[in-house]
């Protein structure tokens, strides 16, 4: 097996490292996308998924190792951005071998990129690749890790939605308000929870149907609806993306109803100005790598030894750092995606460079 390609060319999007790994034999075949390392090794999760194309893969990882840059920075870690694709259906191709063969590829590339969760990924396949790199988070609690970041994540999103009730409608709370969760996922489920605890009313749709049993058993004041299409055009405060990207587009964001969108997919502006049309008809959207990072900040404190005390409590301040934006578009006048972005560079750029002092 060997790495086939590795590019710095116009294509990659400004990322430092752009690598293709594949072995034939166990059917893997991966891109790792390291965007930016201004900050420290680049974090961020392995996505395992049926993309129509190896340029449909490409096109994801370079979206989303950037985004990770910037959530990492606003996050406060020291850490840059990477994420990493495996090109294939999990349910038929996943194996021992396919996860070992791809742990084998992160630790060649001698710590520059710390894997995780994501898509089609879970605990126990970072047990196993671990056991061929040391460069690993979000493992099993059996082996020292911090477990499943769903639960972090959710907490973030929560406290960045919390925040843009406050901005909104003067207090941050959801009780009362009624908010669309399209997607009860990993994250989406436990989102669900701390939403009905608050006293909120939750509307929700999911294209898996075990998803829906599970809302019907465990929250049966939830109220289901068909598809994303129905839940964006549904009477809703707030709505909640946590599936994949894209969801804000051209077709979602004219229906919407709801004066807040806050939610844990990452690259939900489906291109570039629909943050604006979003500004123009008076929705707060609060980006998705400042309220999507508790689960970064949960499977980064495993690098230092995992206290998940400590980790709730950083992720709790995603309500400050959304706060600290909201205000700061509002100063400056510009959406809050913008203002976000400016922050992210602004730590990048002031912390990175101290890295050209030398030392000893």
């Amino acid at each position: 097996m060997g790495v086939f390609a590795s590019t710095d060319d116009p294509g990659s999007n400004g990322h430092e490292q752009v690598v293709f790994c594949q072995d034939k034999q166990s059917g893997l075949k991966a891109i790792i996308g390291i965007y930016s390392t201004a900050l420290g090794p680049a974090l961020g999760g392995t996505r395992f998924y049926p993309y129509a194309s190896e340029e449909a893969a490409l096109a994801d990882v370079l979206d989303l190792s950037r985004g990770m840059a910037y959530k990492n920075a606003l996050a406060g870690l020291d850490l840059g951005g990477g994420k990493a694709v495996i090109w294939g259906d999990p349910e038929q191709l996943k194996s021992e071998a396919l996860l070992r063969a791809y742990g084998r590829f992160v630790e060649s590339l001698g710590g520059r990129y710390y894997t995780a969760c994501d898509v089609g990924t879970y605990v126990a396949d970072m047990d196993v690749i671990a056991r061929e790199t040391r460069y690993v988070t979000g493992r099993s609690v059996e082996h020292g890790g911090a477990g499943d970041s769903s639960i972090l994540t959710a907490w973030g999103v929560f406290q960045g939605m919390r925040a843009a009730a406050e901005h909104t409608w003067g207090t941050p709370s959801l009780a009362g308000r009624r908010v669309g969760v399209a997607g009860l996922g990993k994250v989406g489920k436990y989102l669900t929870g701390h939403l009905v605890e608050d006293g909120a009313e939750v509307v929700a749709t999911d294209v898996n149907p075990k998803a829906l049993e599970w809302a019907r058993a465990t929250y049966p004041q939830v109220t289901l609806v068909d598809d994303g299409a129905a839940l964006a055009a549904a009477d809703i405060d707030v709505y909640a993306p946590c599936a994949l990207g894209g969801a804000l587009n051209d077709d979602t964001v004219p229906a919407l109803r709801a004066k807040v969108v806050a939610g844990a997919a990452n690259n939900q502006l489906a291109h570039p100005g629909i943050e604006k049309v979003l500004a123009d008809r008076g929705i707060l959207y609060t980006p998705d790598y400042v309220v999507n990072a508790g689960g970064v900040i949960q499977v980064a404190d495993e690098i230092e030894g995992f206290n998940f005390d400590r980790a709730k409590l950083r992720a709790t301040k995603i309500f400050d750092t959304t706060r600290e934006i909201l205000r700061l578009a509002d100063d400056e006048g510009v959406p809050p995606a913008v203002a976000a972005d400016r922050l992210a560079e602004r730590r990048m750029a002031e912390i990175g460079r101290l890295r050209t002092i030398r030392l000893g």
